[in-house]
Formats: structure tokens, sequence, C-alpha cells
């Protein structure tokens, strides 16, 4: 599954969002039932045989269920008058199978309510249209949260980089003494800043800043190789002074007392959302054959002729210090009797993502790629 995230991040362009953890599970039901040509580029699509995508995926949906803080489902929706074969069907879970009336706006309504229900309210509707000719509606709803484990500060962001100079950006800033959540990592397109931001339920966000000029594609493909352990991270305590890799400095700081090593983070809030055609990355999707509306491809689902009439996802991601939170700072100046006494020295890395960058919302132990974007458009600072 993270394999088909790095390539539909190899497509991506612009500020984006989207879920390949979404869309596995539907293109593995299709391929248990798909025959011919559309059988096989789904196959190559999911990267496994399709003779075991279904049970791949009943697998699949089984461990998300397990994972605190993550909300998956799978529903289909039929027509009364279409027959499903019995085994296709008895491999989807009990309670997925809804009915088609044939009254579009109560069909419309009761779509989006299950979207709504499945994912908390982030997502108020079902992106499918339904048609005369609809037989069957598949789809798939996921949903995650997580508070961090430190919290963020806010504040306005600080940056010189355009666009996001140009008006003042919602800024997120903390502090740490743990150095190897920053690494850096040297790809094919170029060096790629990895920072983990922890999650308290073992699902994660990991900020991905590549070099200059490094676009969506290269950046989030870094973050799941580096996820792979194909790409080796140099990470915090053992970076060089200096400049050590995108939006990364390392100082040897003069201090009053002893202190530790210390990780400065400056991150953007963001607040996006992205609906995605997949016919029009067809191939990337196996559904090339598929979408040939003249013949039927899934003699396993139905003795009645099916194929693909459109494929689209909905997705939404939102990053901020830690929800809504209240509090007062006192400051007062008490004035020094004499210059500080700078004996000591530490090592301060600053880490900045204040300028466009990807991110990768995974599953910390299985290190699974559940919900992947490229930030364009941070949020607003506002006094």
């Amino acid at each position: 599954m993270n394999g088909l995230t790095a390539r539909w991040a190899g497509a991506a362009q612009g500020g984006t969002v989207f879920s390949a953890a979404g869309v596995w599970p539907l293109l593995a039901h299709l391929a248990d039932g798909a025959g011919g040509p559309a059988r096989a580029e789904l196959a190559e699509a999911l990267g496994l045989p399709a003779g075991q995508a279904a049970g791949a995926a009943r697998d699949l949906l089984a461990a998300m269920d397990g994972m605190r803080g993550l909300d998956t489902a799978l529903g289909m929706w039929t027509k009364r008058t279409l027959e499903l074969r019995e085994q296709w069907a008895a491999g989807l879970p009990a309670d997925a199978h809804g009915v088609l009336t044939g009254d579009r706006l109560a069909d419309r309504r009761a779509l989006d309510a299950w979207a709504a229900r499945r994912t908390g309210g982030l997502i108020d509707q079902m992106p499918v249209t339904l048609a005369k000719d609809t037989e069957m509606v598949l789809a798939s709803a996921l949903a995650l949260r997580t508070q961090w484990l430190s919290p963020f500060e806010e504040g306005p962001l600080d940056t010189g980089h355009e666009p996001w100079a140009t008006e003042p950006r919602l800024g997120l800033r903390r502090s740490s003494v743990l150095l190897d959540r920053i690494g850096v990592a040297r790809t094919p397109g170029g060096h790629v800043t990895e920072l983990k931001v922890l999650g308290n339920n073992a699902l994660d966000v990991h900020l991905l800043l590549g070099e200059e000029g490094m676009g969506p594609g290269p950046v989030l493909e870094a973050g799941v190789g580096i996820l792979a352990g194909r790409h080796p991270v140099v990470p915090g305590p053992r970076l060089p002074l200096g400049h050590a890799g995108p939006g990364v400095q390392v100082d040897r700081v003069r201090c009053t007392r002893p202190e530790p090593p210390s990780l400065h983070v400056t991150t953007a809030a963001y607040a996006m959302g992205a609906d995605h055609d997949l016919l029009e990355l067809h191939r990337l999707f196996g559904l090339t054959a598929a979408r040939d509306t003249t013949r039927g491809h899934f003699p396993g689902i139905s003795a009645f002729p099916l194929a693909v009439g459109s494929a689209r996802q909905t997705c939404v991601a939102r990053f901020g210090a830690r929800g809504f939170e209240a509090a007062a700072v006192t400051a007062m100046d008490i004035a020094g009797g004499g210059m500080p006494d700078l004996r000591y020295v530490t090592t301060l890395i600053s880490a900045a993502f204040d300028r466009p960058f990807g991110f990768l919302a995974l599953h910390r132990h299985t290190r699974l790629v559940l919900a992947a974007g490229w930030v364009t458009d941070p949020l607003p600072w506002q006094e």
C-alpha cells in the first residue's frame, strides 16, 4: 500500500492530500471479481496476485480496526435486481451491504449520511454521482485522530520565503531535547529533512522538507523510501555543524549553565482538502480496462456485465497545535546587575518548515501510511 502512496505522490501537483489506504481495499475486492485484462491491471496496481487480493484486504481492514485513533469502514450498495456471486459477496464485511432504491435523492441522502457517520463529520458527502445505469456503489471510509505527545506553541510564522512571507501565517513552535526526532536523508532527488511528530495513540505525522526546487512527487516518494529503509538517515545527534540539511541549522551556542543539546522546531499549521478523480490516473490504479463501459469486466462479482463508471476520493487534513487551548503569559523586565558568565557551551539544532513541505500520516509500529499531502497554503495568522 505504501508503494501505491509513492506512485500516487509521483503524479501529485500543487497543494493536495490523498489516501492510498482508502483506495487499496476497493481495488482489492474489484480484483477478486475481475476477469481478463482488468484482472491483470488491478493485480499490478495492488502489487500482489488478484487471487490473494480479497483476503489481503480483509486482513488489512482487521489490522486497521485494531489501531487506536483510526476508524475504517467498507460499504456496498446495489440495485435490488443485481444478483451477486455468493462467494464474492461473502468476502465483504457482514454489515457492508446496502440497497439502492432507485430514488436518487433518497439514495444520495443515505450515502452522504454513511460518509458523515463513518468519518465523524469530517466529510459529509459521498464522492459519487448516481446515474440511471448505476448498479452498485462500493466505498471505503477512514478517519484518524491523534493528539501530540508534546504540543506546539502558536504564533506568527517568521519566514522570508515567498509566497508565505506576503501575509501572516499561523506558525507552530516547540523545543525538545529529543534530537532523534529530526533527521536528514540523501535521496535520488536530493536531500530531504524528516521531522517525526508523535501522537499519543501511535498515529504520527512525518513532516518532509526537500531542497528548494524539489516538488511534491520526489519529496513524498523520498518519505516513503525512508520508511522502507531505502534511504539512510543521519539522525539529529550526528548532524554536522552549520547547514546540515534543508531547513536545518546546527550551532554551538554559549549558555549560563550546563544545558543538554536541544531541538527547536518551527512549522506551519494547515487545514486542507482535495477531491480526486481516480480515472484521470486510471493506469496508476489499474482501472484502464475496467473503465470501458461497453462490456463487463467482473464476472466474479455478478453475471450481469459490470464496469467502473466513476472513481473519486475526497480527502481532508488538519494540523494544529493540539486543538483549542487558552493560556496567559505575564512578563517582567528584571534588570541584570552585570554581564552574564557564558562559560558553558551546548548544541542547538534549529529546523524550520517555513516553505512548501510534504507530510505522511502513518501508524508508528507498522509504518503504514494512512494519508499523505503537500502543504502550499498554511492557515493565516490572526492576532
